[in-house]
């Protein structure tokens, strides 16, 4: 779908979506005899706060924001997940005010809505179907110029994602075929054009670059004489030879080597809100009374502060205090040596400690004053930062985010003492994948993985 299409696909379904919310509940509030009289504030209310909630859950889960074209799939998915999400936080709402709404309408509301949501989405699902089952006639036809792996690739997405284009084949200098293609090679170079003219070929893509063949400049403005699309197809192995990803500004195209969604300002702002607010509730709720109590335990065990406050690598390798309760008796390795399986220096509350992670804990002050965050690649060591990237290329991209209370990585159980390099490049790995692949429903689910892997037992954590 081009961006029009999509912008209006997304239109649609907001007013579609808001429309069918309020209609349940104005029905429902019309045919329910439980409403008792001076109540009628209470779901106006009720209403406002269910189309904020509904545009934020929507906002949260990207239900109608996606700047590639609109996958059905996809759609159905954040459906599900906004409507999980909205109605979470509705029963959170009615819980914490105590209005005095009857049972069965809240019920009767969730399912109506849900009902309304799935037949909205298979009302589109099943146009989509009958047109692009019925709507063969209609079909583009395409060809491509050269024979190369760029070629090949842009045909298999063609035959792959969109049902309406046809391939017809490859134009290519014989001589620089050798192998057997799936599409056949009608041609020369040269003889594409007037094959397009001939056989109404909607679309020429050209895989060779203008700079190594200086006739498809001609051969692109005669088919466009003829109203014949010629698109460039360019092949980014000749400047990077690596995965790549394509961005805009503007209209200047931008390659970088990896995506990054925490590099846009609402996916930061997004994260930055979910630290603060997620960190508070533990200070206050949880490490509110928790640390009194291990500050006296501490104190018993072993003689020493509460706390221990190093100096860790943050984001952009800029140097951050990071907090955790103390676990091992004061010693003069802590900065250099890493603690290790059956080490001497922990003591016995300390063991109990970082088996459960709770000597964690006061990193969430840390994530509450900006340094790390909830979820992201875990701090190392200073002297840790300049060993390991002189060992692995790659090692410094974790830094690009900030370092996190948890991550990817640990939950997949690459945490606690490297040994070998291969422990070390399979944490990092864990760590650039996370960076690449970062959404608020990754967070969320490493959180709970996070929770998992605390009551199960980690046989890395000691």
């Amino acid at each position: 779908m081009n961006s029009r299409y999509s912008n209006l696909f997304r239109f649609f379904f907001v007013c579609v979506d808001l429309l069918a919310l309020n209609i349940v509940y104005f029905v429902l509030v019309l045919s329910t005899n439980k409403i008792q009289l001076g109540a009628e504030h209470q779901y106006m209310i009720l209403f406002i706060v269910a189309n904020m909630v509904w545009l934020l859950a929507s906002y949260s889960t990207a239900l109608y924001i996606d700047n590639a074209s609109v996958d059905l799939d996809k759609f159905a998915r954040r459906t599900v997940k906004t409507m999980i999400l909205f109605i979470m936080v509705m029963i959170s709402f009615i819980f914490l005010y105590h209005f005095d709404y009857s049972r069965m309408f809240v019920l009767v509301s969730f399912a109506a809505f849900c009902i309304v949501m799935l037949a909205t989405r298979g009302i589109l699902m099943a146009t989509a179907f009958y047109r692009q089952k019925n709507n063969k006639k209609a079909s583009k036809k395409v060809v491509i110029v050269g024979y190369n792996n760029v070629a090949k690739k842009l045909a298999y997405s063609f035959s792959g994602r969109e049902k309406r284009l046809s391939v017809e084949g490859y134009f290519e200098d014989p001589r620089q075929i050798h192998e057997l293609s799936d599409l056949p090679i009608i041609g020369n170079i040269d003889e594409c054009v007037n094959y397009a003219i001939k056989n109404r070929i909607s679309e020429i893509y050209s895989t060779i670059s203008p700079e190594s063949n200086t006739t498809i400049y001609d051969m692109a403005q005669t088919a466009e004489k003829s109203l014949i699309r010629f698109k460039f197809v360019p092949d980014f192995k000749f400047y990077v030879n690596r995965d790549t990803h394509l961005e805009y500004l503007n209209e200047l195209p931008i390659l970088s080597l990896r995506p990054e969604p925490l590099e846009d300002m609402s996916n930061s702002i997004k994260k930055r809100v979910f630290d603060i607010v997620f960190s508070l509730v533990v200070i206050i709720f949880v490490l509110s009374w928790l640390t009194p109590l291990l500050a006296i335990l501490i104190k018993l065990s072993s003689k020493g502060p509460v706390f221990f406050v190093q100096w860790r690598s943050g984001k952009d390798n800029k140097q951050f205090r990071c907090i955790k309760f103390r676990s091992l008796a004061v010693n003069d390795d802590a900065n250099v040596r890493q603690v290790t399986r059956g080490d001497s220096r922990i003591t016995p509350l300390g063991r109990f400690l970082r088996k459960s992670n709770l000597d964690e804990l006061p990193q969430f002050f840390n994530v509450l004053a900006g340094s790390m965050s909830i979820v992201g690649p875990r701090p190392h060591m200073l002297r840790h930062t300049e060993t390991y990237s002189k060992i692995l290329g790659q090692y410094m991209i974790r830094h690009f985010v900030k370092p996190g209370v948890t991550g990817w990585a640990q939950v997949n159980g690459f945490r606690g003492e490297i040994k070998r390099e291969d422990q070390l490049r399979k944490r990092i790995e864990h760590d650039i994948w996370y960076l690449e692949h970062w959404s608020p429903w990754l967070d969320i689910r490493i959180i709970f993985l996070t929770l998992y892997v605390s009551f199960k037992g980690d046989k890395n954590a000691f």
